[in-house]
C-alpha cells in the first residue's frame, strides 16, 4: 500500500509540473484568487482556453450572464440562466470570493455593488463577471496581473 500511495504522490507531482508549463497558468495564477488548484480546474474544464471566442461567451457558459426574456414590446426582462456548467461557475465564484477579501479593487467593486442594492451572491456573481473581462484581456496581451500602485495623497 505505501508503494501505490508513493506512486501516486509522483504521478500528482507529474501533473503539476504539466500544469505549472502551460504557457497559460502564470498568467491565470497571477489573478488575485486563482491559486493552482483552481488555475488547473479553469484550464482543464475551458480546455486551455480555447473553446471561446470572446469573454461574454465564457461568462454565458459559466452562468455569469443573464437569459433575456423579452417578449413583444416588453423588453429588459432578465433572468438567472438554468443551464450553464456548475464546475466552471464554482471556479468563478471561489476566485471571485477570494479576491474579495484580499484584493483591495476587488473588495471596492464588491462593496459598490453592496452600496447598489445588490446581496452577497449578486455581488459576488458580479464580481466574477468582471473577473471574466480581466483574465481575457491579460491572455490576450500575454500580460500577468500587476496589483495597482496605491495613491500618495499630498500633505496639506
Amino acid at each position: 500500500m505505501a508503494t501505490e500511495i508513493l506512486a501516486l504522490d509522483q504521478r500528482i507531482a507529474a501533473i503539476d509540473d504539466l500544469i505549472a508549463e502551460h504557457p497559460l497558468a502564470p498568467i491565470i495564477e497571477s489573478l488575485p484568487g486563482m491559486g493552482p488548484l483552481l488555475t488547473a480546474e479553469l484550464l482543464v474544464h475551458t480546455a486551455g482556453m480555447t473553446e471561446y471566442d470572446s469573454p461574454a461567451k465564457l461568462a454565458a457558459h459559466a452562468g455569469l450572464a443573464p437569459v433575456f426574456r423579452d417578449s413583444g414590446t416588453v423588453a429588459g426582462n432578465h433572468r438567472p440562466p438554468r443551464r450553464y456548467h456548475r464546475r466552471l461557475r464554482h471556479i468563478l465564484w471561489m476566485a471571485a470570493f477570494t479576491a474579495a477579501r484580499e484584493c483591495s479593487t476587488s473588495r471596492a467593486y464588491y462593496e459598490k455593488k453592496r452600496a447598489e442594492g445588490k446581496n452577497h451572491r449578486q455581488a459576488i456573481l458580479a464580481l466574477a463577471r468582471r473577473r471574466v473581462d480581466v483574465l481575457w484581456a491579460l491572455i490576450r496581451d500575454r500580460k500577468t496581473f500587476t496589483r495597482p500602485a496605491p495613491a500618495i495623497r499630498a500633505a496639506a
